[in-house]
């Protein structure tokens, strides 16, 4: 056998051997995060059920300050949508709907990332002896992409950073109040 067709072969089983490796990988992704919050869990929804307050405590807000926010459907509640658009690569573009809403217990948001599909947010309230208990999640599909598969691996390590920062700057304004 020639080392060109060597070659060849070599680097065709690695390629098959990947793209079947990828399909042993979870195609369902999730990500959680929680703090305590010194506050009451009214206070706390207040910022999480509305798109002008959650704003003011995303991480995604402070990396591009220019970021286009346009609301429909009023900014707080089921129903409630807001849409971004920003040129910086960490931001991006999408949007982002509440589609279920109970007062001072938990909400769930749909995620439309532009050319990268959809994914659920969530955040669940629970009242704690010293404030309340916050947990942001996160899920996604990867469907049978299997370079989104590989991808999926490093999900918790890239957005869990920023829920950890955003979970901070939540704490710190519903604390000063």
């Amino acid at each position: 056998m020639s080392p060109i067709r060597k070659i060849v072969v070599v680097v065709g089983s690695l390629l098959v051997v990947l793209i079947a490796g990828a399909y042993l990988l979870p195609r369902q992704v999730h990500v959680e995060r929680e703090a305590l919050l010194r506050a009451p869990p009214s206070d706390v929804f207040a910022y999480v059920n509305d798109f002008q307050e959650f704003n003011r405590w995303s991480p995604w807000a402070r990396i591009d300050p220019d970021t286009h926010y346009t609301f429909e459907n009023g900014t707080r509640g089921e129903g409630a949508k807001m849409t971004w658009n920003s040129d910086h690569p960490n931001v991006g573009s999408g949007s982002q709907e509440i589609i279920e809403s109970v007062a001072n217990e938990h909400v769930k948001v749909a995620l439309e990332f532009d050319g990268h599909g959809q994914a659920t947010a969530y955040y669940r309230l629970t009242p704690a002896s010293n404030g309340t208990r916050l947990i942001w999640g996160f899920d996604t599909d990867l469907g049978n992409n299997p370079i989104a598969r590989y991808f999926g691996l490093f999900f918790d390590d890239m957005i869990g950073a920023d829920y950890d920062k955003g979970l901070a700057n939540l704490q710190a304004l519903v604390e000063r109040h």
